[in-house]
């Protein structure tokens, strides 16, 4: 029995004392710990929401939006100052007749613009429905769970997505 124990003890320091060669290098970052935030694409657009296009406008990307990205999409609410404020979609603003909603929706192709609520849009002054601008942030799902941001404050996204400039439209 002494001997079994002493071949087995062998055998074990030999097995696990062996190394075999290195295997290929692993990609940079992709452990989600040390890699770098992967480019956001962004483009801002002004448009009309009115009777003539139902309320709702449709916008190509004009670059590549993979299944898993997330599109997120802030309306210039005010300007205080010279100083532009932006609000994470969807906002609701209300009214004695009930609610007007500005809202989005995406796909893989396309984002959808569009006003949504309970209020007669046809009643409603035109500062709430021309000349509209929007900006919209495609978020790479690769970056989800990398940081902890707050979406809704759009200078935080393009300071962490290194985003400087949108597309004029």
């Amino acid at each position: 029995m002494k001997h079994i124990l002493s071949f087995i003890t062998v055998i074990t320091l030999l097995l696990t004392s062996c190394q075999g060669p290195q295997g290929p290098p692993g990609f940079n970052g992709l452990d989600g710990q040390d890699g770098d935030i992967i480019a956001s694409s962004a483009f801002e657009i002004e448009l009309d929401l009115n009777e003539n296009n139902n309320y709702e406008f449709f916008e190509a990307y004009g670059f590549e939006v993979l299944p898993t990205d997330v599109t997120l999409v802030y309306i210039l609410w005010e300007t205080i100052n010279g100083q532009d404020i932006w609000r994470l979609m969807p906002q609701t603003v209300y009214f004695d007749d009930g609610e007007l909603v500005y809202n989005y929706d995406f796909t893989q192709t396309d984002v959808r613009l569009f006003l949504d609520g309970t209020t007669d849009f046809a009643l409603l002054d035109s500062a709430f429905t021309l000349n509209q601008v929007f900006r919209v942030v495609v978020v790479p799902a690769d970056n989800v769970g990398k940081t902890s941001i707050n979406y809704s404050n759009l200078e935080a996204v393009m300071t962490l997505y290194g985003i400087e400039t949108f597309t004029k439209r």
